[in-house]
């Protein structure tokens, strides 16, 4: 048995997320807290081995009761959430707090058939993530940026970046660390929920938490064009390098997985070889570690997210175990060893 503390205010969302995890499918509600202290004190109390969490709530929010249970009693946590923008801006904060995953809330219409299959699919799939202790974070808000200095390394063109579970936080971490001035692209693949609303909320909370120009890729664009930008993969296609431009296509996926930071990796490593850098986050799986050896083998600069920091240490540990990763470091300091060897001149 799955042993599942539900939070949620709402007495008609509580009844479907009873309804979906009855004992017959293998899950065991041990408790209900309708706001986020009860959360805390029942968290504490009941040693759940996944808590489903909504964000918005009376007492304490969603949000301050993640952080508080991922600082004293780090616990497998599941977001589900409405897809209004505010809400959705919250999940994402939730998420870089050490919140592993997102669900949407029934939304009243045909998707919802399927929606206690997903439920018990992704609390399954939570419940096996190692959590650990995780210093509740700064206030939100983008860290002021301070120019970048030029320096005499050899110039790199484009920076390469994978991320799956626990993606937000470090991704965060790492681009506040990245300077006003860094004149390179940045590109970036992040496994998310193919919902459109979610996807559009996460490149608005990300520009906002980090200062950065974030977009998704449309396909077409110069690398020339996106200097300076971070370009993420849209839900659901592959983003790629060629001929000097980005490329989406809805390819077979990869690892069960589309965008695919393995496609996007070999791609950079075909395309712009020792003029890259290539950093692999945090996630769940082997997405991303074959890509990129293939990118240190062209000669790039790879980076893998150390244990110690990572939500789930599966895709940095393979690309360790393939010996993909030039270094091995936490976010803060990859950003760093980054800035002080990406050179600044423009793509030509």
């Amino acid at each position: 048995m799955i042993r599942v503390l539900v939070v949620e205010d709402s007495a008609t969302v509580r009844q479907c997320l009873r309804e979906a995890l009855t004992d017959r499918h293998g899950f065991e509600i041990v408790g209900e807290a309708v706001d986020g202290a009860q959360a805390v004190e029942l968290c504490r109390r009941l040693r759940p081995d996944v808590i489903t969490m909504d964000v918005v709530l009376p007492v304490m929010s969603g949000l301050d009761a993640t952080e508080r249970i991922m600082a004293a009693q780090p616990t497998p946590i599941l977001v589900v959430c409405s897809a209004s923008r505010q809400e959705l801006f919250t999940t994402y904060d939730a998420l870089a707090a050490g919140a592993v995953d997102v669900l949407e809330k029934p939304r009243g219409d045909a998707s919802d058939d399927t929606w206690a299959a997903r439920l018990r699919t992704a609390v399954k799939v939570v419940s096996r993530i190692k959590v650990v202790t995780r210093h509740r974070p700064a206030a939100a808000g983008a860290a002021p940026v301070a120019p970048a200095a030029r320096v005499r390394h050899p110039p790199r063109h484009l920076v390469a970046i994978g991320a799956s579970t626990g993606g937000p936080g470090a991704i965060v971490t790492l681009l506040r660390g990245v300077p006003a001035g860094f004149m390179v692209p940045l590109l970036y693949v992040q496994h998310l929920s193919t919902n459109e609303s979610f996807a559009q909320a996460f490149t608005g909370w990300l520009a906002e938490q980090t200062g950065h120009d974030v977009r998704y890729a449309r396909g077409g664009e110069s690398l020339q064009s996106v200097a300076g930008k971070v370009v993420m993969a849209p839900p659901d296609r592959h983003l790629t390098v060629r001929g000097g431009h980005l490329h989406l296509n809805a390819g077979p996926p990869r690892h069960s997985c589309r965008p695919s930071v393995d496609v996007l990796f070999e791609s950079v490593a075909a395309e712009v070889g020792a003029g890259a850098t290539g950093v692999l986050l945090t996630g769940m799986g082997r997405d991303g570690a074959e890509g990129l050896l293939a990118m240190r083998r062209a000669g790039a600069h790879t980076y893998a997210q150390d244990q110690a920091s990572c939500v789930v240490y599966g895709m940095p540990k393979e690309a360790v175990t393939l010996h993909a990763a030039v270094e091995v470091l936490p976010p803060d300091q990859i950003a760093a060893s980054l800035t002080g060897k990406v050179g600044w001149r423009a793509l030509s």
